[in-house]
């Protein structure tokens, strides 16, 4: 079984959202079919088959988080050190052509938000820069075309 490697904050995340589709959303929805099944045919009665299509989102999430959770391997960022890049580092980047530097940290793919400078340890820059350090340069490729980057700071915590 492959373990899902998460910050503790990735974790509590994906532990709030499964307590939420379980204790509100999944009630709710449990509701609405019954209210949707008191209006009489079902086989013409959009409220029910809509209400019975987000039963089976909310149901399927609860499995894949559920899964998720028990493959979680939570890495405390805290008690990360040293100069080379790994899953939890905060890494500061120029862009060679631009000048442009950037803040990333490398965390879980779940807790990904490459806007809040957070990049899914299977993105290809993280990828790029697992074993790298200061001062290395790396070249890749994105959604956004091929980029040159070089590394002006590493650090943990």
């Amino acid at each position: 079984m492959e373990k899902v490697p998460m910050t503790a904050g990735g974790y509590d995340a994906l532990e709030a959202e499964l307590k939420r589709l379980k204790t509100v959303d999944r009630p709710a929805v449990i509701q609405a079919i019954s209210a949707a099944r008191e209006h009489g045919d079902l086989s013409e009665n959009a409220e029910y088959h809509a209400a019975k299509e987000k039963q089976s989102f909310i149901e399927t999430r609860v499995i894949e988080l559920e899964d998720k959770i028990s493959r979680a391997q939570v890495i405390d960022v805290s008690k990360l050190s040293g100069n080379v890049i790994k899953f939890g580092a905060n890494i500061t980047l120029v862009d060679i052509d631009t000048d442009e530097k950037v803040d990333y940290q490398i965390v879980g793919v779940d807790e990904a938000d490459v806007k809040a400078g957070r990049l899914s340890v299977s993105s290809p820059v993280a990828r790029a820069l697992i074993g790298k350090t200061v001062g290395d340069e790396i070249e890749v490729t994105t959604p956004g075309g091929h980029k040159s980057y070089e590394i002006l700071k590493v650090h943990f915590g």
